[in-house]
């Protein structure tokens, strides 16, 4: 899919998280069927939903410190810097707060992307004051020191290296670099060998004092935890936190594409990696639920999908095939990947264009609608059945500004979707004559005709 974010793991129980940033809707508490949301004084949006089954209470804290917001020759620089965070801080070495952590059974977890960063504590309910000691500790007193920055450094690029042996990372990154560019979205999240080599302390120190910011972030706290309880953490334990003036980086116009961008990138593989695509919508497009129901008729439902059907089903050229519209906060891009045989890359990618094009032109049947929607309601409150997944869904409603009654509106959203709807978003938003072909494998071995 696209670049691969490196995060980094201190855990013995798993918290399942996602994105992230903040929107500022109002300054009191607004009370809501799935959380209480309120922006605190110093600007920290907080959302709180009190869940007593377990005795276990998940935290994420998201800040707008993504890729986004790095420069390009120092690619990577939000990804090392949230890496960092757990590392040590002015009081505590990096050992010292995985065993802290451990010892208790809990996790303390950060991570990057493209949007956001995120730190994430799962910790049980007698814990939670040590819980959000170590959390307060590694956001307000990270030390940064030169060894760790080394460390971490080394471990990135390694990582880089046995990257490029993997067919389906290389063909992700070069997609992500032609469809987006300069633009942000187009580096890997986590840098590149060089990019890291130019980072300094110095970046790394200025970054965090320009984006880490209480009212340049989101906490979600979901588990068995009450208002009273929590608010005195947060005063604890965040106490002097003050809000400040955070910098927005120009970004780069993103274009449309005029014809096909192919591709070749030799690999002595058996099986050709594809990629085909385009820019996409971004999160808050209106249109972005019709785009859903249309992509999972496209390729995007399974073994209920065209793809499938067509490609792997009656014509055994793969194996996997799908497709995706991944949205974010200022961009998106459609994806169709699959892997065939080289000698039949040439006839796979023509019947994914074929597909393209049908949904484009013909109306999807009534079946095909209707199975689509069945899923996609059916298949939502898998989202939101555990502690972890709610403090995700929470951070990306308030993202995305979805509103908190995003929960109950979602079912009506998919439900209202037409023949036509899906009909008008597929010519829109799919473009079988202008995209972007990536193709990893043994290319002499192919059927490519340019």
């Amino acid at each position: 899919m696209s670049t691969l974010t490196v995060t980094k793991r201190i855990t013995l129980l798993q918290l399942l998280f996602a994105g992230v940033c903040l929107a500022f809707l109002s300054a009191s508490p607004v009370r809501a069927a799935i959380a209480d949301r309120e922006v605190l004084p110093n600007g920290l949006t907080l959302l709180h939903a009190e869940k007593k089954a377990l005795p276990i209470v998940k935290v994420v804290v998201a800040f707008r410190a993504g890729s986004i917001t790095e420069p390009q020759d120092k690619a990577g620089l939000a990804n090392l810097t949230a890496d960092l965070l757990n590392e040590g801080t002015a009081t505590r070495s990096s050992r010292q707060i995985s065993e802290a952590i451990e010892f208790v059974g809990g996790s303390l977890q950060t991570s990057g992307g493209n949007d956001y960063v995120t730190a994430s504590l799962s910790v049980l309910k007698k814990d939670i004051g040590l819980g959000f000691e170590l959390l307060s500790d590694i956001l307000l007193h990270p030390a940064f020191s030169e060894q760790e920055i080394s460390r971490r450094k080394a471990l990135i690029k390694s990582a880089i290296l046995q990257q490029k042996e993997e067919p389906a990372v290389v063909a992700s990154k070069a997609f992500m670099k032609a469809v987006f560019g300069d633009h942000p979205y187009g580096w890997p999240v986590e840098g590149t060998e060089e990019s890291l080599d130019a980072i300094t302390r110095q970046d790394i120190v200025g970054f965090y004092s320009a984006y880490y910011a209480p009212n340049n972030a989101v906490m979600a706290v979901v588990g068995d935890i009450s208002r009273p309880e929590l608010m005195a953490l947060i005063e604890k334990y965040f106490h002097g936190w003050e809000k400040k003036g955070v910098s927005t980086r120009p970004l780069p116009a993103l274009k449309p594409r005029s014809g096909p961008d192919v591709l070749k990138i030799q690999k002595d593989i058996t099986q050709a990696n594809i990629i085909l695509g385009h820019l996409g919508i971004t999160r808050d497009n209106p249109d972005y639920y019709a785009v859903t129901v249309m992509n999972y008729i496209l390729g995007g439902g399974g073994f209920a999908s065209r793809l499938v059907d067509d490609i792997r089903d009656n014509r055994g050229l793969s194996y996997d095939v799908h497709s995706f519209f991944a949205a974010q906060k200022y961009s998106g891009y459609f994806e169709a990947g699959l892997q065939t045989k080289n000698p039949t890359a040439q006839v796979a990618i023509d019947e994914v264009l074929k597909q393209m094009e049908r949904i484009r032109t013909e109306p999807v049947t009534t079946k095909e609608l209707d199975d689509a929607k069945s899923y996609l309601t059916g298949s939502f409150p898998l989202k939101v059945d555990s502690n972890s997944k709610i403090a995700a869904f929470l951070t990306a409603v308030e993202l995305y500004h979805l509103g908190l009654d995003y929960i109950d509106n979602y079912k009506g959203y998919i439900q209202a979707v037409t023949k036509e709807d899906v009909l008008r978003v597929a010519k829109k938003y799919l473009d079988p004559k202008n995209y972007v072909l990536v193709i990893v494998g043994n290319i002499p071995k192919t059927d490519l005709r340019n």
